[in-house]
């Protein structure tokens, strides 16, 4: 048995009252400064991204002494870290270490990496597999730790936290504890489309914070340490039950779609440990979905950073970089097969998704664009038959 933390009568109660999540106006959704810089290189990433880092007022007073917990985008799937790994659709190991050294000359005190992955392992060789290098990585001027967050990892417990708005799939996430054990969450993400949530930039990233240990397919009753399944019949299609003792979602008859569920799940992982600090690659890319599973994937080299201290508002100038409006609804590009989240978010009272009230600091968003195209719209290889 995992040591888990019951819900409350208390608890069950907030969340029957939460069914109908209030949603905040348009205009007084928080605001904040994007950068967005031109960057042509992996490797001369650390320049521009310090430039950016200025425009939006510095990362100094946000990071000096602390532990800063930095998300990766690696797409932990257990089947597929070796695949085609010259497409550029994970995080590139040369943007871990160029934010490294910026957060280390910045006074941080720790760096601690975080992902989740297979095998749910802290065997740092895992690592590599990937193309990071832990020691270099780990001598560039800050102490630095790796953290597999698939499962408890080091820690004994779980975090219990409660989404503050009340929340659309479930009132509460059990998660590791690198996530509350830092003082600055950091989210470095790619900008490029997603078969279900339409885009993957800093708020889809967080939708991998949750353990599959306690929400992946053969978590069973009673959690599961070493699991080897994804998230898809507990997050994505809702028709299995996270474990005793994790809080059970708030409305059973809500929709089994993945197109609902999955864009609420991330927002619901954003609002329980917001961003402090959003990165989003956009030197190399790739559109038509999230990785190379996917039929039609197209390189992209949109040769851009974001960064800004609101994922929703950083989320939203990646999107105008993509050539979308980040306000789109479900059927207009690119949300083909599920819901915004960024209006979600916005919804939530997370961020603005309005250009107009984005103070976007750097090149000017027309100079930026490029075409994306109409979103992930080809056929899986599953649904090609392909093995």
């Amino acid at each position: 048995m995992q040591p888990f933390a019951s819900p409350s009568r208390r608890d069950i109660l907030a969340a029957a009252a939460a069914l109908a999540v209030p949603s905040v106006a348009r205009a007084s959704a928080p605001v904040s400064p994007v950068s967005l810089i031109r960057c042509t290189s992996y490797d001369d990433f650390s320049t521009p991204l310090a430039t950016a880092f200025d425009k939006i007022g510095g990362i100094g007073t946000l990071v000096r002494g602390k532990t800063v917990a930095l998300k990766l985008n690696l797409t932990g799937n257990p089947a597929r870290f070796p695949l085609t790994p010259d497409i550029p659709y994970r995080t590139d190991a040369r943007t871990v270490a160029a934010t490294v050294h910026l957060l280390a000359r910045n006074g941080a005190r720790r760096v601690r990496i975080i992902e989740s992955f297979f095998p749910a392992s802290q065997d740092l060789a895992l690592w590599a597999r990937y193309g990071l290098d832990v020691n270099a990585i780990g001598n560039l001027g800050v102490p630095v730790e790796w953290i597999n967050v698939q499962n408890r990892g080091p820690y004994k417990n779980y975090a219990r936290l409660k989404v503050p708005f009340g929340g659309y799939v479930f009132p509460a996430y059990h998660i590791n504890q690198a996530f509350t054990e830092c003082d600055v969450y950091a989210s470095l993400s790619k900008l490029k489309n997603h078969w279900l949530a339409g885009v993957t930039m800093s708020i889809k990233n967080n939708f991998g914070d949750t353990p599959c240990s306690l929400y992946g397919g053969d978590c069973g009753p009673d959690g599961n340490e070493n699991p080897t399944k994804e998230r898809g019949p507990v997050c994505h299609n809702g028709t299995t039950k996270p474990p005793a003792g994790v809080d059970a979602e708030i409305d059973p008859a809500s929709p089994r779609d993945p197109g609902y569920r999955v864009p609420r799940i991330a927002v619901e992982q954003a609002a329980i440990r917001p961003i402090d600090l959003a990165i989003v690659d956009g030197v190399d890319t790739v559109r038509g979905g999230e990785g190379p599973w996917l039929k039609g994937l197209d390189r992209m080299h949109p040769h851009v950073i974001l960064a800004g201290r609101n994922p929703v508002c950083v989320d939203s100038v990646g999107m105008g970089v993509m050539s979308y409006s980040p306000q789109a609804t479900r059927g207009q590009a690119p949300f083909v097969r599920g819901d915004n989240p960024l209006k979600l978010a916005e919804e939530a009272g997370l961020g603005s998704t309005d250009l107009n009230r984005i103070d976007i600091r750097g090149l000017k968003l027309a100079g930026a664009r490029i075409d994306f195209g109409p979103g992930p719209v080809g056929k899986t290889l599953k649904e090609l038959g392909a093995a």
